[in-house]
């Protein structure tokens, strides 16, 4: 037994250092001790139904609805449709049959159509928005007399204008002549007034289609809108009637017109034998603008007449829709807004009479480029 006792010790101490050499069986057995491996990643792989998911997100086009309530930004891109191009704004002047102007009407009181179609309105507001506007003077031999009551008439206007209105003056013999252009400043405004002087002859509609030219190529506003005070005696025009409408309906300028009619005139358009025409005329002319003519009987009605040009401006309602003729043409759309009656009271509404729509390249017929004397190109 002592001797056999060496060889077992030998034999357990192998053993032990066997066993020693093994890793604990826990560690190879424990399920739960989180492996070595990377983190999972935060964002889902791409597979083949979401990336179809992103591509149809990225060409659905914006809905009607959505293009109103914003105002998007004209792009180039192949797939925008440039829908800021579609929408139409009236500047719409509302009176009674006392030609008192009325107010606080809401969208529901209008209807507005287009070609003889009646148009889904997007908006009605009446916003005092800021004005581009000409104070168009006739300085002919036969406006002597008159000039000084027109320009104190001129200068009540221009006590109206706001910080972000802007104004011309021109005047007009046997040419129209820009005194001075487009400013936010009174006092030159003012200035120009007093610079106008008469002489002979009088161009009346190639002073109207130029200074309405004039007004659509330089006036920042969207509302642009000229005064014309005139005695209307006509003998130097190189342009028609239907030349004077057409650039009004281009440029997109109401024409306010006050015209001195003397009737016991031997010459010019308001000749006893021509006035009645003189004023359908220019009473045409103010209505496809949407503006307004005036037929005082005396210069004392000129300081009134002048607080009713400024005061139409201002309180004018901005009608918005987008067309349901949706094609890019070019044609000419003529329009017409109705209001309901309020109060028992028939009311009128005076807008401009149509628009041109735009072309494929966005694109509005431009009229004719007459220029004034002393106007930039």
């Amino acid at each position: 037994m002592l001797q056999q006792s060496p060889i077992r010790l030998a034999l357990i101490f192998c053993l032990g250092a066997c066993l020693a050499a093994l890793p604990p069986v826990a560690a190879r057995q424990n399920p739960q001790s989180p492996p070595a491996a990377k983190t999972p990643p935060q964002t889902p792989p791409q597979t083949k139904d979401n990336r179809a998911d992103s591509k149809d997100k990225q060409k659905k086009p914006p809905n009607r609805a959505d293009a109103k309530a914003e105002q998007p930004a004209s792009r180039d891109d192949e797939n925008t449709i440039r829908l800021d191009t579609d929408l139409v704004s009236l500047d719409v002047t509302v009176i009674d049959q006392n030609n008192t102007p009325i107010f606080n009407l809401d969208l529901d009181a209008f209807a507005v159509f287009e070609d003889k179609i009646k148009q889904q309105i997007d908006k009605v507001s009446r916003e005092e928005v800021p004005l581009s506007f000409g104070l168009v003077i006739d300085t002919s031999g036969s406006m002597r007399s008159k000039l000084q009551t027109v320009t104190d008439a001129g200068l009540g206007i221009i006590k109206t204008m706001r910080s972000d209105d802007e104004a011309f003056v021109a005047q007009f013999k046997a040419e129209p002549e820009l005194v001075t252009d487009f400013t936010s400043d009174k006092r030159e405004l003012e200035e120009a007034l007093g610079e106008l002087y008469t002489s002979s002859g009088t161009a009346l509609l190639d002073a109207i289609i130029a200074t309405a030219d004039y007004s659509h190529e330089k006036g920042k506003q969207r509302r642009k809108a000229i005064i014309v005070i005139t005695d209307g005696v006509e003998k130097n025009s190189a342009v028609k009637e239907k030349e004077v409408l057409d650039a009004i309906k281009e440029d997109e300028v109401q024409v306010y017109l006050v015209g001195f009619v003397d009737e016991d005139d031997t010459g010019g358009i308001f000749s006893k034998n021509g006035a009645k025409k003189a004023k359908e005329l220019l009473q045409r002319i103010a209505d496809d603008s949407g503006g307004r003519a005036f037929f005082p009987k005396d210069l004392s009605e000129m300081g009134e007449i002048a607080k009713q040009i400024a005061k139409d401006l201002r309180t004018q309602y901005v009608v918005s829709y987008y067309p349901a003729n949706e094609k890019r043409d070019g044609s000419f759309r003529s329009v017409k807004v109705m209001v309901a009656p309020k109060d028992n009271r028939k009311l009128i509404a005076r807008t401009r009479q149509g628009y041109y729509a735009k072309n494929e390249k966005g694109e509005t017929p431009q009229a004719g480029t007459r220029k004034m004397r002393g106007s930039n190109p």
